[in-house]
């Protein structure tokens, strides 16, 4: 007994999951793409993308490089971060 009113719980579940609106669903996918509007990138479908090409600049040399900054003299010492807590010694 308990069986059949399983399986007729769970068949009517399955029945119910079914249904599904194919035009609500398209519905929701206008008004979202009318809303977006302009902001959509992309081309047109016959459109072609015509891709810029950069012109890479020279290497710079050793001779091109500034000099590197001399530290400041104030007294103060890099951070540097100790053993962890979690080590045992």
């Amino acid at each position: 007994m308990a069986f059949a009113a399983m399986t007729i719980f769970v068949s009517t579940a399955d029945a119910a999951e079914q249904r599904y609106d194919h035009t609500l669903e398209a519905s929701a996918a206008r008004i979202a793409a009318s809303r977006m509007g302009d902001i959509r990138g992309g081309f047109s479908f016959g459109q072609k993308p015509q891709f810029v090409v950069v012109q890479s600049a020279p290497a710079m040399t050793a001779a091109d490089m500034p000099p590197p900054a001399a530290a400041p003299d104030d007294g103060l010492v890099p951070a540097v971060e100790g053993p962890s807590g979690s080590l045992l010694n």
